[in-house]
């Protein structure tokens, strides 16, 4: 198996490309995201135009009524504006919910968009890709950062169209009420953006380093839930918590890089929007004491009053923005890595020849049938001559002079050669690393041999498309996979249009029957967490009976019974030879005691096979095979 890659995390590397391919997602959206942006205008509106209601409040009606407040007409006119200006705040009001609701059916449509494609995408990709990246890595593809671009879509793209309308709006009305407190306020808008800009500089080349530490946490933290019983024998709690500790260790520091200047954003614009709303008041009253003007005319204390609340409505967007800039750059890594992901190489197939259903007549000739007939026969077209063939599939393996390495420069198998008859069964042993399960592997095309051919019936298998290839194959793991439901769907999976019927004589052949019809419910019992609700040995006769209802005419058994304890093994040994009968089989095991009955036994070593024959021959030779042979004899 190749080596994994250590889980990376990048900083954005074209963030503007991203963000328009996030965007590409939310396209057929238009007309929603114009509603969305109009209903943003105008909410950032009314807020504009009620705060210049208070100038209007304070210098037409509250400071005369203060002098004359016997005057009806004034009285009339202050609770009329008063109405006018809860209207527009209450309109605003209605805005901001419009386009929040709008813009969250949005972003949860775009994000199952963007999940949907990454899982689809996902099931395309080759062995190779999941042989090479950890599961905590690619599981936080469809969390954390899903989750980032979910707070981007939700919050930062309103909140970004809403401080700009903000801040364009409202310098014009400052610059309408006062030019010369408008000039301060600019002053220390250059001020802020130049803090913003400074401090967020910092900010961003740390969230790589976070989302790194953090895909490590999640990736080991699932690893030890996976490992729990390997790490209580071992008695390795101590280690692990302190690899833990560790890893969560570079996550805080990481963290803390991250968000130091990241959560300083905040509070340092809001102390210098402080520091100018006094500045502005200052200034402001002098300026209303000596009469000066402005172009709405004399600046009076509503004018000044209305200006301090512009003052803060210029400012609060500018925070708003740099406490959504990590938030953005942190959903653009994210969105890189999905997207990273969703453009890996699918899984390349320039297969050609099919698997069909086939009626083939006493004579031995084969023709293609639409219905089911218990037949198969490979479909074979010849473009060149421009005819069909049809081969009968009857499970002949070849191997001619197959070198294969995972990685470029560093072989597994060398100049591998084998043949298999129909109906025979295969045996490999040897070491761990020797190349047994790397063969399983190229039968079943999970990696493309680069030097030599493997022949099935007869036929290159890179000219049989993956899919047909693997229809014919079924194979046994030594790490079964149960998926969560009924024991018989966890079986009726080798085949999903197999009946009851064919789904209990599967497990009859498997001998799983008579424990399964023990179980609370039967064929009906719920599997949950990989069937941890089962035995090992049970979890394991579930999966051969899910090879058996495949009926497949090519059987790989990956250390198939190594979980099953002897006793077991003896009661299932007559129902895998009804298995095994009249199929290919190819048995990588361990417990030699299981491949005596092989038609022929390969012995691998350092990716050669080094011997070959059948039980009696090996053992004759007194070579290999007789030494493992007679010490497990010793060791039992």
């Amino acid at each position: 198996m190749p080596p994994r890659r250590p889980m990376a995390v990048s900083k954005p590397k074209n963030a503007a490309a991203t963000l328009k391919r996030v965007f590409s997602y939310m396209s057929k959206y238009a007309p929603l995201l114009v509603l969305v942006v109009i209903f943003i205008i105008c909410s950032s509106l009314a807020g504009i135009i009620g705060n210049s209601f208070l100038q209007r409040l304070i210098d037409n009606y509250i400071t005369p009524l203060a002098e004359n407040g016997e005057d009806p007409a004034l009285r009339s006119g202050f609770i009329k504006t008063l109405l006018q200006m809860l209207s527009i705040y209450g309109a605003g009001a209605l805005c901001t919910f419009g386009f929040a609701r709008i813009m969250l059916s949005i972003s949860t449509k775009t994000l199952l968009k963007i999940r949907t494609d990454l899982f689809t995408h996902m099931e395309t990709l080759p062995i190779r890709y999941f042989d090479t990246h950890t599961h905590g890595d690619l599981m936080s593809r469809f969390t954390n950062d899903i989750d980032t671009i979910r707070e981007m879509l939700s919050n930062s793209i309103s909140s970004f169209i809403s401080s700009l309308v903000t801040v364009i709006g409202v310098l014009a009305m400052m610059i309408y009420y006062s030019w010369q407190l408008t000039l301060l306020t600019l002053v220390m808008f250059v001020i802020v953006v130049f803090v913003t800009g400074f401090i967020g500089s910092r900010s961003g080349k740390y969230f790589k380093e976070q989302q790194k530490a953090l895909g490590a946490v999640n990736g080991y933290i699932e690893e030890m839930i996976d490992g729990q019983k390997v790490v209580k024998v071992f008695v390795h709690e101590g280690i692990s918590k302190a690899e833990f500790d560790e890893l969560n260790e570079n996550l805080r520091k990481a963290a803390t890089n991250a968000n130091t200047f990241a959560n300083i954003l905040g509070p340092v614009n809001n102390n210098l929007g402080h520091i100018q709303y006094a500045i502005t008041a200052v200034i402001g009253g002098l300026l209303a004491i000596q009469g000066a003007s402005g172009f709405a005319g004399p600046i009076q204390i509503g004018t000044v009053v209305a200006f301090l609340m512009y003052t803060r409505s210029f400012t609060m967007p500018i925070s708003q923005v740099s406490m959504q800039f990590n938030a953005v750059l942190s959903a653009l890594a994210g969105a890189e890595r999905i997207f990273g992901m969703i453009d890996e190489p699918s899984e390349t197939d320039e297969g050609y020849v099919t698997l069909v259903n086939a009626n083939i007549a006493p004579d031995g000739t084969i023709t293609e049938s639409e219905k089911r007939t218990g037949a198969w026969a490979w479909k074979h077209p010849h473009k060149a001559e421009g005819t069909i063939t049809y081969t009968k599939v009857e499970g002949r393996v070849e191997f001619d002079d197959v070198t294969f390495g995972y990685e470029p420069n560093k072989t597994v198998l060398n100049g591998i050669s084998l043949y298999a008859k129909p109906g025979q069964k295969i045996a490999f042993v040897g070491s761990t690393g020797a190349g047994k399960t790397t063969i399983t592997n190229l039968i079943n095309r999970f990696y493309d041999v680069p030097d030599g051919k493997i022949r099935y019936d007869g036929i290159n298998i890179n000219k049989i498309k993956k899919d047909d290839l693997r229809r014919s194959l079924s194979m046994v793991l030594q790490d079964t996979h149960l998926f969560t439901g009924t024991v018989a769907d966890n079986i009726r999976y080798g085949k999903l249009d197999a009946t009851d019927d064919d789904v209990i004589a599967a497990a009859k052949l498997a001998n799983a029957d008579s424990f399964i019809r023990r179980l609370p419910e039967g064929y009906n019992t719920m599997l949950y967490s990989d069937g941890s609700n089962l035995s090992q040995g049970q979890r394991q006769l579930l999966a051969i009976a899910r090879a058996a209802v495949a009926d497949p005419p090519v059987l790989i058994l990956d250390e198939a019974t190594s979980s099953i304890d002897t006793r077991t093994e003896a009661l299932i040994e007559k129902g895998m030879d009804s298995l095994m009968e009249g199929r290919t089989v190819f048995v990588i095991a361990h417990r030699l005691s299981t491949v005596r009955n092989s038609n022929a036994i390969m012995v691998l070593e350092l990716g050669k096979i080094i011997e070959r024959g059948d039980h009696d021959k090996l053992i004759a030779d007194k070579g290999k095979y007789y030494q493992l042979y007679t010490g497990m004899f010793e060791l039992s």
